[in-house]
């Protein structure tokens, strides 16, 4: 379907979805929410897709943060209703099944970096700077980003970004395990796609298993998460794409799967 604020398209199996609010820096209000809601909605049951590129247009940000006009007029009661509409985006985008990149061209900050945080990937230009500077206007992270941060950069990285409110570079972030990987802004999309194409020529219930085994039950105690992992290598050990990656193994050729 047509987004007021996305463009969507698709390479072979993989869907790219870009925010399209450049004279905003992609801010997210409301309506851009709930377009995102419906694209990762529509590319989690698309059977043709099997990898999502998120991105932002205009070079200058993947997405700046929420858009403070907007922000600014909301009732305390509307604030609320806004932080669990954003909240349960990032976990749609979390939970989808199918690995998404955040492909970071430009500033990703506060609800931008909560949108980049909820992407399994995420992929840099060496431009790029992070943060969360909510503190800055009298507020606190509210889709996600301070326990988000806290699982992938820890205690301390969680306390100095949100209550200093400074973004980093793309090299600290880098180190803060906060980015998979940062290129050259030229080559930041060659490179984005080189491994979005990997991934959608993959077997997808073997990359669902993995992302459900290390997202869900690594959220669990370990011998509950291990239970669920082996639950799931049974599941995926069923599949006719498991036979075909230990049949072409064995036989020394690319295996082809099918998603079945």
């Amino acid at each position: 379907m047509p987004f007021q604020n996305l463009l969507v398209q698709d390479v072979g199996a993989v869907r790219r979805i870009t925010l399209n609010r450049p004279e905003k820096l992609n801010a997210l209000n409301r309506e851009t929410l709930g377009d995102l809601h419906v694209a990762f909605t529509e590319a989690g049951t698309d059977v043709a897709v099997r990898a999502v590129i998120l991105t932002g247009a205009g070079g200058k940000a993947f997405v700046a943060g929420a858009d403070i006009a907007e922000m600014a007029a909301l009732t305390p009661v509307q604030a609320r209703d806004f932080s669990h509409h954003g909240q349960a985006l990032m976990l749609k985008i979390e939970r989808l099944g199918k690995p998404v990149i955040a492909m970071i061209n430009g500033f990703a900050l506060g609800g931008g970096m909560e949108l980049a945080m909820a992407c399994h990937l995420r992929f840099a230009s060496e431009t790029a700077k992070l943060g969360q500077p909510e503190v800055n206007l009298g507020l606190i992270p509210g889709f996600g980003g301070t326990q988000r941060l806290l699982r992938l950069a820890g205690r301390s990285p969680t306390l100095e970004l949100c209550l200093l409110g400074q973004p980093i570079d793309a090299t600290r972030a880098l180190a803060l395990n906060l980015l998979h990987r940062v290129f050259p802004a030229d080559a930041l999309e060659r490179e984005t796609l080189v491994v979005a194409e990997q991934l959608a020529a993959a077997a997808p219930q073997a990359l669902r298993g993995v992302l459900d085994a290390v997202l869900i039950g690594g959220e669990a105690a370990l011998d509950v998460a291990l239970d669920f992992e082996t639950q799931a290598f049974a599941v995926v050990f069923s599949t006719e794409d498991c036979k075909e990656g230990t049949s072409a193994f064995l036989a020394r050729r690319r295996p082809v799967f099918t998603g079945r």
